[in-house]
Parts: structure tokens; sequence; C-alpha cells
């Protein structure tokens, strides 16, 4: 071999060894997701995800450093179907794979029991969506939520009812799960509370997984209730809508965050009605101060071919918070960042982002809606 020849072998191996150092001090940031990925509630898991994710192709793109050090970030998503069970296995699955953090899971009834996983392995959880109060009201210092909870959403949606719309008689039915039965409950407080004197003419229970409501449904009409509030989700909301129709019941129907989803109208069909149906988004922005969630809405709908199902504003949200924090801290160690995020106060496309001392957001608010020619329409942001 010439000496030629081995300058050039030597400046091309060099060249690779360097390449290989440059790579090798980049940084791996893995943060986890869950969400129902299967079941009923497939479209509303998929929606967190695809939040989740435009956030973690957008802060690649942009070339973020933490620490000084070029931060590449990998989603990591996991399905939990709905399940408790099922979503402690995956909670264990994301500790076992040394993620730097989780955001979810969806629902209240998967998150709390998969909270104490991440809390014992120290690792951050913020959830774009579970709204029952007990989630943050353990006491572990990993849990965190972007949305408002049930107490602020159910009570909200109780004096609403009785307050606006006149409701005197009402019929509650919730999913027996720890969201429906929880912001059913928190709902009943706030209708017969203080500040409003509803009555209760009718408590029924259904589960997350039923699609033929004809004996509950029967029994609250020999009640004749002016409105019926149910606790659960879109999936199993869409379908008593279409049954309380054909069995002619000329009430309101209300519902949380469950059930407030653009989806909503395809589901239930022409039983949605108009100005019929009044729901909370557990979160959502003052009209002056929304230019970024419109920008936020084009974006995704341009990535994604479809418009934003609910939640997937508040996945991406909470990656970029979680994120912030770790600049912040200057490490994507769970334990150096964590106390960053407690104290965080960071401008997100829902509004600015800032926790208590439990891990519920700051001045949470929420957004009313109701239903027009098919289209969610809306009708107030509160506090």
């Amino acid at each position: 071999m010439s000496t030629t020849i081995k300058l050039i072998v030597a400046a091309s191996s060099a060249g690779i060894l360097l390449a290989g150092n440059a790579s090798a001090q980049d940084l791996l940031v893995r943060i986890g997701h869950v969400s129902p990925l299967s079941g009923p509630s497939a479209h509303m898991g998929k929606d967190t995800e695809e939040g989740a994710r435009m956030a973690v192709d957008e802060l690649n793109a942009k070339g973020v450093t933490i620490g000084g050090k070029k931060a590449k970030f990998e989603l990591l998503s996991e399905d939990d179907a709905g399940e408790p069970k099922q979503a402690t296995t995956v909670a264990q699955k994301l500790v076992d794979a040394k993620v730097n953090g989780v955001i979810g899971h969806m629902n209240s009834g998967t998150t709390i029991p998969s909270s104490r996983i991440y809390s014992d392995a120290g690792i951050p959880e913020i959830s774009p969506s579970a709204t029952n109060p007990q989630y943050t009201m353990q006491g572990y210092k990993t849990a965190f939520r972007v949305v408002a909870n049930d107490g602020q959403l159910g009570g909200t949606l109780g004096r609403y009812a009785v307050q606006m719309l006149k409701a005197k008689n009402i019929a509650v039915i919730d999913d027996r799960t720890a969201y429906g039965q929880g912001v059913a409950d928190e709902f009943v407080k706030g209708a017969t509370g203080k500040l409003a004197s509803a009555k209760i003419v009718s408590r029924q229970y259904t589960t997350d997984k039923a699609t033929n409501f004809s004996a509950i449904l029967t029994t609250i009409k020999s009640t004749n209730p002016d409105l019926i509030f149910f606790g659960g989700m879109d999936a199993v909301g869409g379908p008593m809508l279409k049954q309380i129709k054909q069995l002619g019941l000329k009430v309101k129907f209300m519902g949380g965050d469950g059930i407030c989803s653009t989806d909503l109208a395809q589901l239930a069909g022409d039983a949605i009605g108009e100005d019929n149906v009044i729901c909370a988004e557990a979160g959502g922005v003052e009209e002056g101060k929304k230019a970024d969630l419109v920008k936020f809405k084009a974006n995704f709908s341009k990535k994604y071919g479809h418009e934003v199902v609910l939640n997937a504003p508040y996945a991406y949200d909470g990656v970029m918070t979680m994120v912030a924090a770790m600049q912040k801290a200057n490490s994507a160690e769970p334990a150096k960042y964590l106390p960053e995020l407690a104290k965080i106060n960071h401008k997100g496309v829902t509004g600015e982002i800032a926790f208590d001392a439990r891990g519920d957001i700051r001045d949470g608010t929420l957004t009313l809606y109701t239903y027009k020619g098919g289209k969610r329409e809306l009708i107030a942001v509160t506090h």
C-alpha cells in the first residue's frame, strides 16, 4: 500500500471515529406515552399519542440542547386499552425501559394505579386528561396534570345545568369507571349544592363498554327529567343519545370532557340535535389568548390529515413542559429536573402551565361547548 493510500485510509477512519464520537455525545431522551390505542376509546388515545409525537418531532427538528448536549427525543408509546391491570403492566415496562418521563395515562382509572409505579421509580408523569381528584391527592411528587380536575369540571356543569339551563329534575348515569363516577359525583354536588337546587330523580349505572341502555333509559323516562347527565366517554355517549331519541325522551344531555369530542356528533348521528348536548373540556384558552392553539390545530390537521379529537394539545403541552423543565435543570435525569417541573411556568398552546403543591394545574380553565349542525360550538371559557 502506498503512503498516499495509507493517509487517505487513516483520514477516513478518523472521520468515522469523530462522527461516532459526536453521535455518542448526543443525549437520548426517552419519553413514554400511554393511552388506550385499542378498544372503544382508541380514537381518543390515538389523539393524545399524535399530540405527544408532534411535540417530539418538533423538538428533534429544532435541535434542542440540554446541559450543552444536543438532545435526541424518542417517544415510547404503549397501549393500556383503558384497563387498569394492563395500565400497570405497561407502566412497569416503561420504568424498565428507563424512560425520562411519561405523558399519560389518558383515563383516570388507568392513571391512578399507574402513578404509584412511576412514583416508586422517581419518574415524572404528566397526564393530559385524567381529571379524578384522587390522582394528585395521593401525595406523589411525580404526578402532574395539565387539565382541571373533576371538582372544577363536574361542579361547574352542575351549577350551569341549574342556573343557565333551568334544569330542576335531573337523571344521572355513570359508567362506574374512576373518571365517569368521579365526574358524575361532582356534578351532583354542583347541581344540588348551595348555589343550585336541582333534584336528582334517578341515579343509574352502566359500563364503559355497554351498547344497550334501554332498561336504564326506560326507568329514567318514568321520572320525567329535564336533563340527563352522563359520566363516561363518547363511545358510549353517542349510542346512548341515539337510544334516548328512539325512546322519545325530550331532554337536554350533558357530560364532561369524556364526551366532549369532535367525534361525538358522528357517534350520535342525528340524535345530537341542535343545542341539545352540553359538555365541558377540562381546559381551554380565553378568546384573546387562543392564537397559539388555533395555529397548533391547523398544524396538527396538516400533519395528520384530520382534526384534533380532544386532548392532543394537552399531550403536546405535557411534552413541551417536561422538556422545558429539563432545560432549566440542564439535565434529563428525573431526579434532577423534577424540582424544576414542580415550579415551572411554561407558556403552552393551551395557556400558562404552572402546578400547585399537589401537581394540579393552577388556575385551570374549563370550556363549555354545544353541538350545532353536527359541529362542536363554543359556549364559554370559565375558571
